[in-house]
């Protein structure tokens, strides 16, 4: 195996590798429990930002028009989101997250938080906010070059 040269090399890989490890969520929501990743994610975003039109989503997400529909429409079937008119007039109408989505949504991040909370038992605490300021920093300094900042609560 060829050892890593530099520093960002070693963050590539454990980056994909990590990556790796966030995959299990989706087979919990095949046994009838949890999100798939992208309902996750979404649900995430439109509850931090209110009700968002699929144009919205694509501009957050950097994704086309035709995956946030598919996205969107097993959402809506699932009972995730609904769609209402803009509340703000516009013409396109937005999805808001439901009850369901919300319940669902709180489930899978508690989840998520214990397992974090089990990797980590053994962690100093500084360590863990040490890890989580790094984290931050990663993610916020990667959406201000690609011009997409994630709104943070």
């Amino acid at each position: 195996m060829q050892q890593p040269e530099k520093p960002t090399d070693l963050i590539e890989f454990e980056t994909m590798v990590l990556g790796r490890h966030l995959q299990p969520s989706a087979p919990r929501s095949r046994r009838g429990g949890g999100l798939d990743r992208s309902a996750y994610t979404l649900l995430s975003r439109i509850r931090i930002q209110g009700p968002m039109s699929i144009g919205q989503l694509s501009d957050a997400f950097g994704l086309d028009a035709s995956t946030l529909n598919r996205q969107t429409a097993a959402m809506l079937r699932a009972g995730l989101v609904e769609r209402i008119p803009d509340p703000d007039g516009g013409i396109a109408r937005k999805f808001r997250i439901t009850e369901l989505g919300r319940r669902g949504l709180d489930e899978e991040r508690e989840e998520n938080i214990r397992g974090l909370e089990r990797v980590m038992a053994e962690w100093a605490p500084e360590e863990v906010a040490d890890f989580a300021g790094y984290l931050k920093r990663l993610n916020t300094d990667i959406e201000n070059l690609d011009g997409r900042p994630w709104p943070r609560p």
